[in-house]
């Protein structure tokens, strides 16, 4: 893998961690201020927050198998 391929996906993984921090941020935000009136919008940023921290988790492990190939 090129090292132009590897900033690639390190840039993909630092895109998605973001994307994760601010799901996560919402989910806080429900939890320590609108519950338990805004319970019905639980499932939906849980979800969200799960799916952004689980598309984190695939672009890391992508990335360092392709760095420890390219070690």
């Amino acid at each position: 893998m090129t090292d132009e391929e590897l900033k690639k996906l390190e840039k993909e993984v630092k895109k998605n961690k973001r994307m994760a921090n601010e799901a996560a941020s919402v989910l806080h935000d429900l939890i320590e201020d609108k519950l338990p009136d805004a319970y019905g919008e639980l499932m939906g940023i849980a979800q969200a927050t799960y799916d952004a921290c689980k598309a984190w988790d695939e672009a890391n492990k992508k990335f360092l198998a392709a760095s420890s190939e390219s070690a």
